[in-house]
C-alpha cells in the first residue's frame, strides 16, 4: 500500500450540460492532480458528490480515476455508506478492480449508531481486507467516533487512518497520545498546519481541486518542520480556504473550477448553483489569488 502521507485530493465529480458524468473532464482533473504532485486522490467522497451517484457510476469513477492516474498517486475510493450492507458492497466492487489503495469510510449518518454498532459497522468493512481510513466528520453525520471506539479500531490491521474533519485540534492531539503510531490526516484545508503540528500525517484537501501544486508543496513543507514556507502559502490561499466553505460542499469548489474554465458549474439536486453574490465572492478572491 501506498504511505497515506501528504496531501489527498477530496476530488470533484464533474458533470456535464444534461447531468451525465464528464468523463472527458474527469480525467483532465486526475491528471492535473497528478502533474500538481499530490500524493493522492480520493474518489467518490463528499466533495465527489457521492450522494447522488448511483452504485454504476460510483463504481465506474473510481474505476476511471484509476485508469487515470496510471499508478502514480494513491487511490482512495470513497465507499462509505450508512447501511453496512451497502458499505460492503461498494467496497467489494473497489476490491475487484485492483488499483484501489485504501477505502474512505464515513461515520454511519442519519441513523447514528450508538459505540458498539460503530465498532461493528467499521471492523466489518475493514475485514474485507482493503485498508480503512475512518472518516469523522460530525457536521454531516450526526455522530462523532469516540474516541475509545477509534482505540479499539486502530487495533484492526485494515484500519490504518482516520480523516479528522471536526474542526478540533485538540481531538488530533488526543488521538496521538492514546495512539501514537496511528495516522491522522486533516479534513480541513484551513487547519492542516495547525494539525500537522501536533502529529497530523497529511491533509484530505478540497483546496487542492484548485491549486493542487499550492496546496502539496504547503503540505510537504509542514511535514518537513519548514512551517516558514508553509505559512507563506498558507497566508495567500488562506481566504479561498474559507470561501471554498462560504456555502454546502462542494458546490463552491465546483464554482471556482468553473470560473477558472477547468470544469461545468453543473450539479446534481439536491445541490445546485450557489448565489450570485456567493459566486462574485469566489471571483473575487480568485482574482486575488491571481488564479484568474
Amino acid at each position: 500500500m501506498k504511505k497515506l502521507r501528504g496531501t489527498i485530493t477530496a476530488m470533484v465529480t464533474p458533470f456535464s450540460a444534461d447531468g451525465a458524468v464528464d468523463w472527458g473532464r474527469l480525467k483532465a482533473v486526475v491528471e492535473e492532480q497528478v502533474a500538481g504532485g499530490v500524493e493522492g486522490i480520493c474518489a467518490v467522497g463528499t466533495t465527489g458528490e457521492s450522494p447522488t451517484l448511483d452504485h454504476d457510476e460510483h463504481h465506474k469513477v473510481i474505476e476511471k480515476t484509476i485508469e487515470y492516474a496510471q499508478g502514480k498517486v494513491a487511490i482512495i475510493a470513497g465507499t462509505g455508506a450508512n447501511s453496512t450492507a451497502e458499505a460492503i458492497s461498494l467496497t467489494k466492487a473497489a476490491i475487484s478492480m485492483g488499483g484501489a489503495d485504501a477505502t474512505l469510510q464515513v461515520t454511519p449518518y442519519y441513523n447514528k449508531p450508538n459505540a458498539e454498532g460503530l465498532y461493528r459497522h467499521f471492523s466489518t468493512v475493514a475485514d474485507l481486507g482493503l485498508p480503512v481510513i475512518l472518516y469523522n466528520v460530525p457536521g454531516r453525520s450526526g455522530k462523532e467516533i469516540p474516541l475509545d471506539v477509534v482505540e479499539r479500531l486502530a487495533k484492526h490491521p485494515n484500519i490504518v487512518a482516520i480523516k479528522e474533519a471536526a474542526g478540533s485540534v485538540e481531538r488530533v492531539s488526543a488521538i496521538k497520545e492514546r495512539i501514537p503510531g496511528f495516522t491522522i490526516l486533516s479534513g480541513d484545508d484551513t487547519l492542516a498546519l495547525p494539525m500537522i503540528s501536533v502529529g497530523a500525517e497529511g491533509l484530505i484537501s478540497v483546496a487542492s481541486n484548485v491549486i493542487p501544486r499550492e496546496v502539496s508543496d504547503m503540505v510537504r513543507a509542514a511535514l518537513a518542520g519548514d512551517y516558514s514556507s508553509a505559512l507563506k502559502i498558507h497566508g495567500k490561499f488562506h481566504r479561498l480556504f474559507h470561501d471554498l466553505f462560504i456555502d454546502t460542499n462542494p458546490i463552491m469548489v465546483k464554482e471556482a473550477m468553473a470560473l477558472m474554465g477547468k470544469i461545468e458549474n453543473v450539479f446534481r439536486l439536491p445541490l445546485c448553483e450557489t448565489t450570485e453574490a456567493n459566486r462574485q465572492t469566489m471571483k473575487a478572491t480568485l482574482q486575488a489569488a491571481g488564479l484568474i
